[in-house]
């Protein structure tokens, strides 16, 4: 009699990820494409060891006009840290990445010039998993329940995110590729697919910068949205 294989939860993840980035390169062929330039400044508070605060603030860039900002508040909750992602994640500032899964509940606001802002209030749940050769694997959950000029809608996010910290000398930074597939309610439907490759380069002891290239897919609109974007997010913990 065969005996049935059995994964474990990283190698269940990881084939998650090969089926997101299957999905992603499927996309229909024709489209409208779109180039923007999104810069962002994140601020982390530490509380104490199971609590913080983070403050963002970002904008979109089209054709050197502003065409859109966010600001957010957000309440993060970590559980204790896990040695052997504590030992991975030593040289980096964001102290969530050594801990085993965060849960953030967050309030962001989107103004929309003369029109109604958005008010979102966001949910999310990251595990993080530590895989051979200093590979880390996180799995963010989050749902946005969004109000449009007094319409309620929803959309629910699952990202992958894979990375390795590596050193030159004492310096050391981290590079990473990420997956992300959107279920939106108002569509009804799988209708943006993204992906990102990105490092992150600390530059103080408490600053880091983070680059990244994102290609997203929406299929919501006719015929499908594809935008092609460039991000930088400088980040302060205190």
């Amino acid at each position: 009699m065969k005996t049935l294989r059995r994964w474990s939860r990283p190698q269940f993840l990881l084939n998650r990820v090969a089926v997101l980035f299957i999905l992603i390169a499927a996309s229909p062929a024709r489209s409208q494409q779109i180039a923007q330039f999104w810069p962002e400044i994140d601020t982390y508070i530490k509380l104490n060891p199971t609590f913080r605060l983070m403050f963002n603030a970002s904008t979109t860039q089209e054709a050197g006009n502003t065409i859109g900002s966010q600001f957010g508040a957000n309440f993060d909750m970590f559980t204790k840290p896990l040695f052997k992602l504590k030992r991975f994640t030593i040289f980096q500032l964001d102290e969530s990445k050594s801990r085993p899964l965060t849960l953030r509940i967050g309030y962001n606001r989107l103004p929309n010039g003369d029109k109604p802002p958005e008010n979102r209030v966001l949910l999310d749940a990251t595990p993080r998993y530590p895989l051979k050769a200093g590979v880390l694997l996180a799995d963010r959950n989050r749902a946005d329940l969004r109000w449009i000029n007094g319409d309620f809608s929803w959309r629910y996010r699952n990202r992958m995110v894979v990375e390795r910290t590596f050193g030159i000398y004492s310096y050391h930074f981290t590079p990473y590729v990420r997956g992300e597939a959107y279920y939106v309610s108002s569509a009804g439907k799988w209708s943006r697919t993204a992906e990102d490759i990105g490092f992150i380069f600390p530059i103080r002891k408490r600053a880091e910068i983070e680059g990244y290239y994102e290609h997203m897919n929406d299929t919501s609109k006719s015929p499908n949205q594809q935008t092609h974007g460039i991000g930088l997010v400088l980040s302060f913990y205190f």
